[in-house]
């Protein structure tokens, strides 16, 4: 036996967690999953996740790939029981893939899909998973709005500033509210996003649904690659990572 390479798909409440990413002062969902991991596979596990998600972001469909040695591939992938009960009830390993060696979970990631609730009315069982706001909106227009979308690719204006990244181009292929029992949903796909983007396009959505902007000032705003331009970013608790899609998973 040697080193393989698998992917484990995760479920988690970011409620509790500073985001994926490990970071030196704050409890984050991947320090636990390597922790835990670690701990059954009884040598150091480091997985690398497809994405980042904020603080407070949750992810009902989640990837990461991870190297484990010298363990038979029957035991790895009946190793979710084991791994779930290590895990805080808030984070769920769902299943294990094996992959190719070079499978990676961030660069092989095709599209990714996001969805942010928010809802108008105060409900206790929405804490921290949706975003109460008590304005009226004009969902029309906020569709129309993004529908135009799809019509960019830079999205400049929606980025945090300084995150590294070599190009600010998306391809948006889908951006949609959908109404509910007292709340909307935001579902926006893409073949990858920038730090921050999808709040700051709500953000900016939320401006046209209270008239506070027009389409035009819309279009402006992503032609002016500017993020001071666009609106605020809205809070983390409504936004969700829900779908990854890789060409060698079904």
């Amino acid at each position: 036996m040697s080193k393989k390479r698998y992917f484990i798909q995760l479920a988690y409440d970011g409620s509790l967690y500073h985001g994926w990413q490990i970071q030196p002062n704050a409890i984050t969902v991947q320090e636990l999953l390597d922790k835990a991991m670690s701990v059954f596979f009884r040598q150091p596990i480091e997985t690398l996740g497809c994405g980042r998600t904020d603080a407070g972001v949750h992810a009902t469909d989640f990837y990461a790939h991870f190297d484990v040695e010298d363990v038979e591939e029957a035991r790895v992938l009946n190793a979710i029981a084991g791994i779930n009960a290590m895990l805080p009830y808030q984070i769920a390993a769902k299943q294990i893939i094996p992959v190719h060696d070079d499978a990676h979970a961030r660069f092989d990631a095709t599209a990714r899909a996001y969805k942010y609730y928010l809802h108008f009315e105060k409900n206790p069982f929405k804490l921290n998973r949706s975003w109460l706001i008590k304005d009226k909106l004009d969902v029309a227009a906020m569709n129309q709005a993004a529908a135009l979308l799809l019509n960019y690719t830079d999205f400049s204006c929606f980025s945090k500033s300084n995150t590294q990244t070599f190009t600010n181009n998306c391809k948006v292929s889908k951006a949609v509210f959908e109404e509910q029992e007292d709340g909307l949903v935001f579902t926006i796909q893409a073949d990858r996003f920038l730090r921050n983007m999808v709040r700051a396009i709500m953000g900016t959505l939320v401006q046209i649904g209270k008239k506070e902007i027009n389409l035009d000032d819309f279009k402006a705003i992503i032609e002016s690659k500017n993020r001071s331009k666009a609106g605020q970013s809205v809070p983390a608790c409504g936004l969700y990572l829900v779908k990854i899609e890789y060409p060698y998973l079904g």
